[in-house]
């Protein structure tokens, strides 16, 4: 079906939402998923394939990290070397790039002669997570006294931290960084941290369960609760996220990156219920030829008696009270329980 285009002053409509199939003709190739009025972007729409997305939220979406291959892929090589330059992103090793928020918390420590901690310390150490720290986090002893004016614009703690978990560079340990974020943020922020730290192969599951054992303080449970639960094979903060919001559906036992005969990898497998659980993400699969494989692959699993349930970053990240609902619902289907009215579709923004 040919798309509608609309000839109008900039493009498009001021006033009225796009009909179905309409497409922007405003500066194409410079936006977003939509364009800036809300619109589908002309030329991605011609050529059928993903819209250019900015680099930053890219790596925003990656959880503060991202590899190269990914970035070009879901943007350009161009606009890469552009973020660069602006300050956008910056270099995190060979074929890696972040956000630059380790390097403003370095700056804030050295200005107030604490400790880097916190997710600020996750970001030194190159760990994805839900949502980089829009601040950096700033740990100092509990008699320090900080005037106003110089701890403005950072989140600053008084805590006193053990030196053996300060390093020579004065960041918390890895170790340390984990149980700490385990103590102080939700569980499915803290979980896609400590995934990651194992993931990365920083920590090991016995040395964050010694540690968080020799809490006798507030949080101990939580601590616990977040390293028995940390999966290493978790491959980003979108899949712990929505491993952690499954965990609290009743009746539900997932695993991270399950294989299932040979039809290869999944997300997020319950094998009793034969259920997955896929982490869509817009970039990997905004292509004609990734679209039919997913295709084929899915009917796969339908031939083999699976259920496949599917779920996008806006789901996971901004609707958890949604993926939690069709999770539960899930459940009591295959359990021949009585089924409510499944979730109402959700309006897209």
């Amino acid at each position: 079906m040919r798309s509608e285009r609309l000839e109008t002053t900039g493009g498009h409509s001021d006033r009225q939402p796009p009909p179905a199939g309409a497409v922007c003709t405003c500066k194409p190739g410079r936006l977003h998923v939509l364009a800036a009025c809300g619109w589908p972007d002309a030329r991605s729409a011609r050529l059928g394939q993903a819209p250019r997305v900015q680099v930053a939220e890219v790596v925003r979406r990656m959880g503060g990290v991202a590899d190269a291959r990914t970035l070009i892929a879901s943007t350009s090589r161009r606009k890469v070397r552009t973020a660069l330059r602006r300050g956008l992103i910056v270099r995190d090793g060979k074929g890696r790039y972040a956000l630059p928020t380790a390097q403003a918390a370095v700056r804030a420590a050295a200005r107030l002669n604490g400790v880097i901690s916190g997710k600020s310390a996750a970001a030194y150490y190159g760990w994805a997570m839900k949502t980089p720290p829009e601040q950096p986090t700033i740990t100092v002893p509990r008699n320090r006294r900080v005037a106003p004016q110089r701890r403005a614009g950072v989140d600053l703690k008084w805590r006193d931290i053990p030196p053996e978990h300060v390093t020579e560079r004065g960041v918390t340990s890895p170790a340390w960084t984990v149980i700490d974020c385990a103590k102080t943020l939700p569980f499915d922020e803290a979980l896609s941290i400590a995934d990651s730290a194992l993931r990365d192969r920083d920590v090991t599951k016995a040395e964050l369960l010694r540690l968080a054992q020799q809490i006798v303080s507030t949080g101990r449970t939580e601590c616990l609760r977040v390293v028995q639960e940390a999966d290493g094979r978790a491959a980003n903060p979108f899949e712990s996220v929505l491993r952690s919001i499954a965990k609290a559906v009743p009746g539900l036992d997932v695993k991270p990156q399950v294989w299932i005969g040979n039809l290869g990898r999944v997300d997020l497998a319950d094998k009793r219920l034969r259920l997955v659980i896929e982490a869509e993400s817009f970039e990997f699969h905004g292509k004609r030829w990734l679209l039919k494989r997913d295709c084929e692959r899915y009917n796969s699993f339908g031939l083999l008696g699976w259920w496949v349930i599917r779920f996008a970053w806006e789901h996971v990240m901004l609707e958890p009270e949604y993926v939690r609902a069709v999770l539960t619902t899930m459940v009591r289907v295959l359990t021949g329980l009585p089924v409510p009215e499944p979730p109402a579709q959700r309006k897209s923004a």
